[in-house]
């Protein structure tokens, strides 16, 4: 058996993270606006990931990021903005494995969009893969 590709680690401890960040996130907007909470938990993020930046000096790579990196890295966090407001308020509405799962279609749209934006393959086993994960999120949004 060949070596497990160490992207795949931390795709893993990736799932894992979010896992724990939607049980945590339902226990916590007991009573409270999803709004806020999100915003509350962007400011706890924003701190440990400049914490992290400053610790490890990846600040002085500031100076050489081109307009692109800029206008996507601000693209970026516009829709990662959005995807943590929409999702915050679909956990509040609604059972956590049902919101997750169905959150989980961003993995079709991703496939889609990298084919047509980046130029990647759709390979017959990603295509399959997307379609059983498509296929779970249809009998999760119909009843």
């Amino acid at each position: 058996m060949s070596q497990i590709a160490p992207y795949i680690w931390y795709a893993l401890l990736s799932a894992l993270f979010a896992a724990l960040t939607a049980i945590f996130a339902k226990m916590g907007l007991k009573h409270v606006n999803s709004d806020l909470a999100t915003a509350i938990r962007t400011a706890i993020i924003l701190l440990i990931t400049w914490g992290i930046v400053l610790f490890k000096g990846s600040f002085r790579e500031i100076p050489g990021l081109s307009r692109g990196n800029w206008l996507f890295l601000t693209l970026s966090a516009f829709a990662t903005g959005f995807s943590w407001l929409f999702y915050y308020k679909a956990l509040q509405l609604g059972k956590v494995a049902e919101v997750s799962a169905i959150d989980k279609g961003s993995i079709v749209f991703t496939i889609l969009l990298a084919a047509l934006f980046l130029g990647e393959a759709i390979t017959p086993r990603i295509a399959v893969g997307a379609a059983l994960i498509f296929g779970g999120m249809l009998v999760l949004i119909w009843k």
